[in-house]
Parts: structure tokens; sequence; C-alpha cells
């Protein structure tokens, strides 16, 4: 076995191989759990694993603020819901609520009139 197959694709200068997927963590848990005890009405999205990137898991707040996250599978995510008693969508038969695209088009205005007045406009 090679030094790489023991670190998990991690080369020894702390780098990940080109074409590896970065596995969900334990920060990535304490992220949302902490995400979620901020936030009012919270649901989860999750999203399969692609070729880029491992099955994630969106939390999306009543406001339509949002955050997403790796988690280790389909069923690690759903075993989160539950824990924090949130509903849990499949993001791809369910979509996304349309309250997050309002949240994000609210967010483009905003960062767009602070460009212009930075810019004295």
């Amino acid at each position: 076995m090679g030094l790489r197959a023991l670190f998990g694709g991690v080369t020894l200068r702390g780098r990940r191989r080109p074409g590896t997927l970065r596995r969900s963590g334990a920060d990535d848990e304490a992220h949302l759990r902490a995400w979620a005890a901020a936030h009012e009405g919270v649901e989860a999205f999750v999203e399969p694993r692609t070729t880029v990137t491992d099955t994630t898991i969106v939390l999306v707040a009543k406001d339509g603020e949002w955050t997403r996250r790796r988690i280790g599978s389909p069923a690690a995510a759903r075993k989160f819901a539950r824990s924090l008693r949130m509903p849990v969508y499949d993001a791809q038969i369910v979509g996304y609520p349309q309250r997050m695209r309002d949240h994000d088009a609210r967010q483009r205005i905003l960062r767009e009139r602070e460009r212009r007045r930075d810019l004295g406009a």
C-alpha cells in the first residue's frame, strides 16, 4: 500500500490529488448544526453525488438564506435532518424552494447597489 492510499488521496504536502473528492468531515456537520440553530424554519435538501463533489445537503431557512456542505451519503443526510427534527427533501425530485431563489435575487440587488455606491454612481 502506498503513502497516498494511507492518506486518502492527500499528498505529503497536504494537497489533494487531482480527481479525488474531499469527503465530509466533522467541521461540515458542526457548521450545519450551528447554522440550523441560528436560523428559523430550516428545511434540508439532499443533493446527489456527482463526478466533482460528494453528496451534499443544502439547508434553507424561512427567509431563503441557505448553506451547503458535504455529507457522507443520502442516508446520512436524512439521519442528520431527522436528528434536528427538520423536513428533508430530495432536491432532484422536488427542486429548491422559491424563497431560496428570491433570497439570491435580493442579495444580487444589494451587492449591485453597494458596488454602485462605492463607485460614487
